[in-house]
């Protein structure tokens, strides 16, 4: 695949790789990600980045980088570009390639007479010309443009998207936050065990050959006559500590007047309401209580016991229809109709204190809403959030860069909550597989601070179930 990690070996036939513009755009370090082969850039992809780079979108940030890069490189060449400028020249990566431009004007004329006049026309012709210099040289096309991939083969020529910032190939693999015990679990791991209570939590050590695959904070299950639920609160070699689970699906534990509901929604909020875990990914389709759950412990923490001092909630704002264009008001005015899951989870919430009347849920709401912030992603960089609890909805539309951003604005005290479901993803380029919430479940699994859990049932409705399932 074109630039997915090799091994380090160099091999006399290292491969010639054509750029195209978005994938440069998509990511500025993709001219360091190809190993020991070989770059080409053609002059339109040039042309490209340069009529891009206006602007303050995530693609113009790109652009001027991918521009800072390119300054670097040919800086460091001096007059030896036609030579092939190597980029080894920055240590962080470990590329031993060359890059090389289109430094002299190509007349390819191309087999299915095309326009000529238009932009991946003419890479197209460039890959052609290089394929006719280069004949016993593999001349690949790497685009995040399937269109322009499909005329590449059409024509025959190599073509491949760019893989390099795909944390999986196959998202099925994606930790879930889950292990099921086998049957004979305590039979095989009951030898030297401990147990003991603490704080009205009790713990088990326990050492064999199934705690050896188990992560930090992941969460173990056996299910039964005497159901077992516990999270993994050390791990080293084949001894864990398993702290027992509190039961939020009783109404003696009840968060904000919401009890859980499965067996996933219980573990969501125990990883929700634990102050230890700075950082909680919750995966699931539409219905299975991601933003309900997130939002009722995250009330309880700011207005109850006072641990934060306000939610910030935060989302993309991409359209799955057709754009409304401007929207008039304050920051807050224009997210607000992009929130609707916000106001919709505020109203079940707001219904769970049957004795409050009309009057007081009126009040209260007023209370919850002054608590709660609305802000844009645009404006998030440069901020530094302080005791706040941040939720990060519809996050599997975030580029792994933009979440990086995001989550690094959280200062002392501060929780971040992202949410999403990966089967719905509105960003163009991205993909199940290169999702900044796939990337970070992925990066994260593990950490003492860090929990994920992905959710499985729907609670909304039997018609949303239904749906979901069979359209």
């Amino acid at each position: 695949m074109a630039a997915t990690k090799r091994s380090k070996s160099k091999t006399s036939n290292t491969k010639l790789f054509v750029l195209d513009t978005n994938v440069l755009m998509h990511d500025p370090t993709c001219l360091f990600r190809f190993d020991e082969h070989d770059i080409y850039l053609p002059m339109m992809t040039l042309e490209e980045l340069d009529n891009n780079k206006k602007g303050m979108s995530e693609v113009a940030r790109n652009a001027r980088q991918t521009s800072r890069f390119l300054d670097e490189l040919v800086n460091a060449a001096g007059d030896k570009i036609e030579e092939g400028i190597p980029l080894a020249m920055r240590n962080e990566f470990d590329a031993t390639g060359h890059l090389f431009f289109q430094t002299q004007a190509i007349t390819a004329e191309l087999p299915m007479r095309l326009p000529v006049g238009k932009a991946d026309n003419l890479i197209l012709g460039v890959v052609m010309h290089l394929q006719q210099v280069h004949p016993k040289r593999e001349v690949i096309l790497v685009s995040k443009d399937i269109n322009m991939r499909i005329k590449a083969r059409a024509m025959g020529f190599a073509a491949e998207d760019y893989f390099n910032d795909k944390v999986l190939e196959d998202t099925d693999l994606l930790y879930t936050g889950l292990h099921e015990l086998s049957p004979d679990f305590w039979e095989q791991h009951s030898k030297g065990m401990e147990s003991w209570q603490d704080n009205g939590r009790n713990y088990y050590r326990l050492t064999g050959p199934e705690c050896a695959s188990l992560l930090v904070n992941q969460m173990v299950y056996q299910d039964g006559e005497r159901p077992f639920f516990a999270q993994v609160k050390e791990q080293k070699g084949k001894t864990v500590l398993l702290e027992v689970l509190k039961d939020y699906s009783h109404q003696k534990n009840s968060v904000w007047g919401i009890t859980t509901r499965n067996r996933e929604q219980n573990f969501a909020m125990n990883l929700l309401m634990n102050p230890e875990i700075d950082f909680v990914t919750l995966l699931g389709q539409a219905g299975t209580g991601k933003t309900l759950l997130t939002l009722a412990a995250s009330l309880m923490q700011t207005l109850e016991t006072k641990l934060y001092s306000e939610i910030i909630m935060t989302r993309v704002t991409v359209p799955v229809g057709e754009d409304i264009g401007f929207l008039p008001g304050t920051e807050e005015e224009k997210m607000l109709p992009w929130m609707g899951a916000l106001e919709d989870n505020l109203d079940v919430l707001n219904q769970t204190d049957q004795e409050a009347g009309d009057w007081g849920r009126a009040a209260t709401r007023d209370l919850i809403r002054s608590r709660i912030k609305v802000k844009s992603l645009n404006f998030m960089r440069g901020r530094t959030f302080i005791n706040k609890f941040l939720i990060i909805d519809e996050a599997q539309n975030l580029t792994p860069k933009q979440m990086k951003t995001l989550i690094t604005r959280a200062g002392p005290g501060t929780k971040v909550v992202c949410l999403g479901n990966i089967a719905q993803i509105d960003t163009p380029y991205l993909t199940e597989g290169s999702s900044g919430l796939t990337y970070v479940v992925d990066r994260f699994k593990g950490w003492q601070h860090s929990g994920h859990i992905t959710l499985q049932r729907g609670e909304r409705s039997r018609l949303a179930d239904y749906a979901a399932e069979v359209l």
